[in-house]
């Protein structure tokens, strides 16, 4: 009996492992991916670092100090990586489509955080959203969306 209630809680503690480290893989290449695009043209400014810094609380609902640890965790990752693809393929593991159609409109949220879109966040975010096997029209969607909401 008593090692029957070990194997329980030991099956327990490592599936909640399991879940907090899928979680946290998935914040972490979410922002890699808002950091790649914030990147694309060459000027990651304070705006879009406090915009990543809003969109990930509001997304994953953690503090100002684990987003930042994750920028950090994320930068590195991004330096260790070969593409893009590393990230967008560990989202489309853990994520349905609604949830990469919100990242996506994530990306456009900081792409037009400066009241600008560059040819090269346009370039990313096409890209990006490609990857997460979402369709053109989706993109387009989400744009037209987020471009709603920054005219509102």
């Amino acid at each position: 009996m008593l090692d029957f209630l070990k194997d329980l809680f030991s099956k327990s503690e490592s599936a909640n492992e399991e879940t907090i480290n899928r979680q946290n893989l998935i914040q972490i290449a979410s922002c890699a991916l808002l950091i790649e695009v914030a990147n694309s043209d060459d000027d990651f400014s304070s705006e879009e670092k406090n915009r990543i810094i809003e969109l990930m609380k509001e997304q994953f609902n953690i503090s100002t100090h684990d987003v930042k640890n994750l920028i950090k965790q994320s930068e590195e990752k991004i330096n260790e990586s070969v593409s893009i693809y590393e990230f967008t393929e560990i989202v489309n593991g853990q994520l349905n489509n609604e949830e990469k159609y919100e990242i996506v409109k994530n990306l456009w949220r900081l792409a037009f955080v400066d009241g600008k879109l560059d040819k090269y966040e346009d370039y990313y975010i096409r890209k990006i959203t490609n990857n997460l096997n979402l369709s053109n029209q989706d993109r387009i969607s989400a744009k037209l969306e987020v471009k709603t909401e920054v005219n509102q």
